[in-house]
């Protein structure tokens, strides 16, 4: 092995404590204690795990959890009747949708029910715009954690040509512009780019997310490429074969360890970024009553 591990875990940490200061900042300025609302839709046992591994986190931080959980076969217009509920509660900061939802559910739909001042895992349409943009406002959790993580690392962007495997709305989109907005070249590649292994080999930076194990392999890569691994299958293995990625690339992420622990630190320091400015309005608003 030859690559440098981009290791996530002390980083997020660091985020995740640096977020229970700022909830205790706030609890103790104005009484508010950040919540994220977390929605789960059936029973699936890997979806169940992520909210209790959410859950655990946000307590951690000092951020309070709330768990809605409905049936399999819960219909969109009751999921976002619930989504709406927790959109117009003062006491909910956050919330996150657990995806993929069941089959019958337009996920899409669901997501646009959750108010962009709540979308901590920055899902909607208003979060992918300001994402394309450079406004202000939430990003996707990974995407998101992704471009910490390369910060962290010193990884030169500017001028660099980045490969994204994937164009999920939530994960490969918003990460090609995030590295668009840093002033990289960014090629998106999906499941029917032609001869994708040559485009690959062309990449500075390859962000794989296709979700598929052991898709991206070392002969793909040019030597001293950054391989950031955002995929997650079952065995603990990612989108890129780690071993034979590992003797050509300069950097690279381990799954696990690499990229998750920045998705859930993200999905928290926004929570508390939430909180805050909702306080903000609300103070601003009596204010302006009185």
């Amino acid at each position: 092995m030859t690559a440098e591990l981009m290791v996530g875990t002390e980083l997020a940490a660091a985020m995740v404590t640096r977020a229970a200061e700022r909830a205790a900042e706030l609890v103790e300025k104005t009484g508010v204690q950040p919540c994220l609302a977390t929605v789960l839709v059936g029973d699936d046992p890997a979806s169940a795990t992520y909210v209790r591994m959410k859950q655990n986190r946000s307590k951690k931080a000092g951020i309070a959890s709330r768990s809605v959980v409905l049936p399999a076969e819960t219909t969109t217009e009751e999921l976002v009747a619930e989504i709406h509920k927790l959109s117009s509660d003062p006491a909910v900061h956050g919330i996150l949708l657990q995806h993929p939802v069941p089959a019958q559910i337009d996920e899409r739909a669901a997501f646009e029910a959750i108010d962009p001042a709540k979308d901590v895992d920055g899902v909607t349409m208003r979060s992918f715009a300001a994402m394309a943009f450079g406004d202000p406002g939430f990003r996707s959790a990974t995407p998101g954690g992704i471009m910490r993580l390369l910060e962290a690392y010193d990884v030169p962007l500017q001028g660099a040509h980045a490969v994204v495997i994937g164009r999920s709305p939530i994960l490969g989109k918003p990460a090609g512009m995030l590295l668009l907005a840093s002033n990289a070249t960014v090629t998106y590649t999906h499941s029917r780019t032609v001869d994708l292994p040559a485009i690959v080999r062309t990449a500075d930076v390859v962000i794989a997310a296709v979700g598929k194990a052991n898709f991206v392999r070392g002969d793909w890569l040019k030597p001293g490429t950054v391989v950031i691994d955002a995929g997650y299958n079952e065995g603990n293995v990612g989108d890129v074969h780690f071993e034979e990625a590992a003797q050509v690339a300069r950097l690279i992420t381990p799954v696990p360890g690499g990229v998750g622990p920045m998705t859930i630190a993200l999905l928290l320091e926004q929570t508390v970024d939430a909180a805050v400015a909702q306080s903000e309005t609300d103070v601003h608003a009596v204010a302006t009553l009185a």
